[in-house]
């Protein structure tokens, strides 16, 4: 059996790995593609040298430019690949401009599309990201999804068949990670005179809603500046321009570094008291590490985090931000949520099941 997999920005690579391992043990043939969506060392081939992702046979190196743009090149290049490989199915994941053009060119092929983590939601349809998913997840034949909820609301949009509560592969990366990180202080990124051993918060911040409008981001920042414990904040190429361009100042407890590799990310968190961001991935992965975190969104995909304060909503509001630190240290966690590390094996299972001629 032949798989095409189409890959373009960090969260897909951490997803890829446990999925792509996997497939090499159940004897798939996986055609990586690598649109290129992120393309610096930081935020994609460090993926692959530190989880061991098989290196992709298509490189397309597309990036920049409005969405519309950058998904019609992508879908373009990728409906070439897929014609030439002639796959049995192609894989995608998440919510990105590289899952949508691979499932749309796939489906114009008529070449069945497994999406991998369907079914999530955050219904706003202001963000790229929730466009994308809906119209994967409509043009898909295996819907592989993280939870009850997913399988909830594909439902409650008339979608039943091929649809299967597999758990979150990112569950299956993070414990891999939390293994080869664990007390290894290499990991933790080069800053001068910092010590760790001191209480600190860590900060991601990337989100266009969030950086492109000033007052969302000075509202912010007005918060962060004055919350007393240092935050360590990797910087987003992306984040960093729209900060000098709107004149931000940021304080002296917010300690700025360049983009981190997963497995430094994961050293980190694990050392910090909360997290603060606007990622979907990384509410999960604070959950697992069980750190609270305190979300600068008004609405989560991943509802089920919300519960007894280890994950808070507080959109850009600086009182809302500043009160919800108080409320993070009274957070708790339940065991195994969205997946016992085993998620891997049975999306490649459904895969190979449903597809394999």
């Amino acid at each position: 059996m032949k798989c095409v997999t189409v890959l373009g920005a960090r969260p897909q690579f951490v997803k890829a790995a446990p999925v792509s391992a996997a497939m090499i043990d159940a004897g798939i043939d996986e055609i990586l593609v690598h649109t290129g969506q992120h393309f610096d060392y930081e935020m994609s081939q460090v993926f692959f040298d530190e989880l061991n992702i098989p290196e992709p046979k298509y490189n397309l190196a597309i990036s920049g430019g409005l969405h519309g743009r950058m998904t019609g090149r992508m879908l373009e290049a990728v409906e070439a690949v897929i014609d030439k490989e002639s796959p049995d199915c192609v894989l995608v994941y998440g919510d990105t401009n590289s899952t949508l053009s691979g499932s749309l060119a796939a489906a114009k092929l008529h070449v069945p599309v497994a999406h991998m983590e369907a079914g999530i939601r955050s219904y706003n349809k202001n963000m790229p990201e929730e466009i994308n998913r809906i119209l994967t997840d409509h043009v898909s034949s295996l819907l592989l999804c993280p939870s009850d909820t997913a399988v909830e609301n594909l439902r409650k949009e008339g979608i039943d068949d091929g649809v299967m509560m597999v758990g979150d592969v990112m569950a299956d990366s993070a414990m891999l990670a939390n293994r080869i990180v664990k007390d290894n202080p290499a990991y933790l990124p080069p800053i001068e005179g910092f010590d760790w051993g001191q209480d600190f918060d860590l900060l991601t911040l990337h989100r266009a809603e969030n950086t492109d409008e000033r007052s969302r981001i000075e509202s912010i920042f007005e918060a962060l500046n004055n919350i007393g414990t240092p935050l360590i904040f990797p910087v987003h190429p992306r984040t960093q321009n729209e900060i000098a361009k709107a004149d931000i100042f940021l304080a002296e407890n917010i300690i700025t570094c360049e983009p981190l590799s997963y497995l430094s990310m994961t050293a980190l968190m694990n050392r910090a008291s909360r997290v603060f961001t606007d990622s979907g991935g990384l509410q999960k992965e604070a959950y697992w590490a069980q750190k609270p975190c305190i979300t600068l969104r008004e609405e989560t995909e991943w509802i089920e985090t919300l519960k007894d304060s280890a994950n808070q909503l507080v959109g850009t509001n600086t009182q809302l931000i500043l009160g919800a630190v108080e409320k993070s240290n009274h957070a708790t966690f339940q065991p195994a949520l969205y997946g016992d590390g085993n998620s891997a094996p049975r999306c490649v299972s459904a895969i190979n099941g449903l597809f394999q001629k």
